[in-house]
């Protein structure tokens, strides 16, 4: 769990997005914008999304403040969930949060800064709706990071299948296979059904 800046109407300041990614189906189960960053928010996050999704076995997150604040070691040892940190000075140790912060920096739709908190908070739900239930990941057979987090992924693919036959298992074009392939669900979700979170924190 941890934080990315995001430009406030002040050049040079800037707001603190903490997220948390799901690495199975990379489905964003938590974001939280703040004006600065904080131990203490950066637990209440982690509360809040453990009490929708499920307290998960592992978080892993990068060696910001906050991530290895006293506070969240505390909660993290509390529940009992193991926590790993990005090793010091390797930038691309936690890459699923690195894939999804450029992703959301290179949209389009990104603006240069935020007007406002409540401009940030607005944006970064808006974003994290369209992209946990409308974008098609290559990284998880090309569905979305919502039906794979919540197994509906198998039954998706069928639905293709039979709307698209060229599309089924079996076809003998080598495009329809390649389609076919690029299409099918991840496999099941390894041991607990709890998430293993892994999260970003710039700073």
């Amino acid at each position: 769990m941890g934080h990315h800046q995001t430009a406030r109407p002040i050049k040079g300041k800037y707001f603190d997005a903490y997220v948390m990614i799901d690495i199975y189906s990379r489905y964003i189960v938590g974001v939280k914008v703040h004006p600065a960053e904080s131990a203490v928010l950066a637990a209440e996050t982690m509360r809040e999304t453990f009490s929708i999704h499920g307290t998960p076995q592992v978080v892993h997150a990068d060696r910001g403040t906050s991530m290895t604040s006293k506070t969240v070691v505390a909660l993290l040892s509390d529940l009992e969930v193991t926590k790993s940190h990005s090793r010091s000075r390797v930038s691309n140790d936690n890459p699923y949060s690195e894939a999804w912060f450029k992703t959301l920096k290179f949209a389009p739709v990104f603006p240069e800064r935020f007007g406002s908190v409540g401009d940030a908070r607005g944006f970064m739900n808006t974003f994290v709706e369209g992209y946990n239930h409308s974008h098609r990941h290559t990284g998880i057979g090309l569905n979305t990071p919502a039906d794979v987090h919540y197994g509906l992924a198998a039954g998706k693919v069928a639905e293709r299948a039979v709307t698209s036959p060229q599309h089924a298992p079996g076809t003998r074009s080598a495009s329809a296979s390649a389609a076919t392939r690029r299409s099918s669900p991840p496999p099941t979700r390894p041991g607990s059904t709890n998430p293993q979170l892994k999260t970003k924190s710039q700073n």
